[in-house]
């Protein structure tokens, strides 16, 4: 089966069920990163993912990797880093930062798709209040420490990737991100394919079909667009509940 190049003058995307076994998921070819594109791609269950030498690859595997908020699974070591940590936890005050830092932590060959391309793309949602970015910071120095980005449509956070600079920071920027959307009534987040990472934070995986009938709902929900912060109590709810 051949793939479909994607028509410039058109946001529409081929049939899911045209994509590749092998690699898993691939789709389509070409197109833009515009927000509109970008927005269209995820509500239907598709994601950017290439290198800087290759055209824009468009992805949707099937199975898909799923953390559901509720379902977080927090180790004892975890738990009391989390309890005894004075790192101060923000959301969207350094979202260019952290999309830099994820690409810088991930220079081998399967982070090169996290080109200034890609991150010029994702700062353009950001600025309109698509994607949102969660930092740790050291209370002292203000220094990035931690972090991860993602885009929110409706009540799906799909999760684009994470960073560290100090041990279990992205772990911790995590646990946050989860106790946040869970007050918010999120209950999917993608995290698009299987790793031993996520399986061990409670992730699992369902069929392509089943992920995209729960985001074909869930987009639809009501959800505020802007910039994001944490509830004055969630971080003192959160450490009381460990």
């Amino acid at each position: 089966m051949s793939l479909s190049w994607l028509d410039d003058n058109s946001l529409e995307f081929p049939p899911l069920e045209d994509a590749l076994h092998d690699p898993n998921g691939l789709l389509a070819v070409g197109g833009d990163l515009s927000i509109e594109r970008l927005l269209q791609a995820y509500r239907s269950g598709i994601f950017p993912w290439y290198s800087e030498d290759q055209p824009i690859l468009w992805w949707s595997p099937d199975p898909r990797m799923v953390l559901r908020p509720d379902a977080l699974r927090i180790s004892k070591s975890l738990r009391k880093q989390i309890r005894r940590s004075n790192w101060r936890l923000t959301l969207d005050t350094a979202f260019p930062q952290v999309i830099s830092c994820c690409a810088g932590e991930r220079g081998d060959d399967a982070g090169t798709w996290i080109s200034e391309e890609m991150q010029d793309a994702y700062i353009e949602l950001h600025r309109g209040g698509h994607a949102h970015s969660v930092e740790v910071r050291d209370q002292q120095s203000e220094s990035l420490l931690g972090g991860l980005y993602g885009v929110a449509i409706g009540k799906v956070f799909f999760g684009e990737s994470m960073f560290s600079n100090a041990d279990n920071a992205s772990k911790v920027a995590l646990v946050y991100l989860m106790e946040q959307l869970n007050r918010w009534n999120y209950s999917l987040v993608d995290c698009q394919v299987a790793s031993e990472h996520l399986l061990s934070l409670g992730a699992g995986e369902i069929s392509r079909k089943e992920f995209v009938a729960e985001i074909t709902e869930l987009t639809q929900q009501q959800s505020p667009i802007g910039q994001w912060s944490f509830d004055d109590a969630m971080e003192a709810d959160l450490k009381a509940s460990l």
